[in-house]
């Protein structure tokens, strides 16, 4: 062979894209679902900061859903904990962060849905911080829901990604739970 360049058939996939492919296995699920979260949440956030002035609001779909642009200085859902609650929910969000990691670290790779759940939660706690860190003023909110004054508290991407992480993620260790029940009615 010219130039000691090997022949296409010889060349492996693996190597032919190394340096080249994405992440995989379980960082990859982990990394990927977090970054996703995470960027959609800032997008979509900068995006209705551009777009509306605070307390203004757009309908998407009649009254039942609309965008209004808030700055939710407690936690998702309007929760509010007095004047101290930036901080109160920063330390819990760092918290959560932390089991998070531990968490992953002890997820075997093929849980996809637990690795799915945890990055989603990660990815939003990490969203609503930024906007903690960033504003006193708290964390902006704008998906709006409900009919005339009845409405649920106006949220963000975050707070539903950790809202959909954390459902997921109870139903992955409730699955384990079930398998664990299985194996040992199974081995007696």
């Amino acid at each position: 062979m010219p130039d000691g360049y090997p022949r296409a058939e010889e060349v492996s996939v693996p190597e032919e894209l190394a340096g080249a492919v994405p992440l995989r296995g379980k960082l990859g699920a982990f990394a990927g679902t977090a970054g996703a979260v995470l960027a959609l949440d800032i997008l979509t956030k900068l995006l209705v900061q551009q777009t509306l002035r605070p307390y203004e609001w757009i309908p998407v779909f009649g009254d039942f859903f609309r965008l209004t642009y808030i700055h939710n200085p407690g936690a998702a859902f309007g929760l509010h904990l007095g004047p101290y609650s930036r901080f109160i929910f920063l330390a819990l969000a760092f918290v959560a962060l932390v089991v998070l990691f531990v968490m992953y670290r002890h997820t075997p790779a093929n849980d996809r849905l637990r690795l799915f759940a945890i990055g989603a939660i990660a990815g939003g706690a990490l969203g609503n911080v930024i906007d903690r860190i960033r504003s006193a003023e708290g964390v902006v909110d704008f998906l709006d829901f409900g009919i005339g004054n009845l409405r649920w508290p106006v949220f963000n991407i975050a707070d539903t990604a950790v809202t959909i992480g954390a459902i997921l993620l109870l139903a992955s260790l409730w699955a384990e739970d079930q398998r664990r029940d299985h194996e040992k009615s199974g081995s007696s």
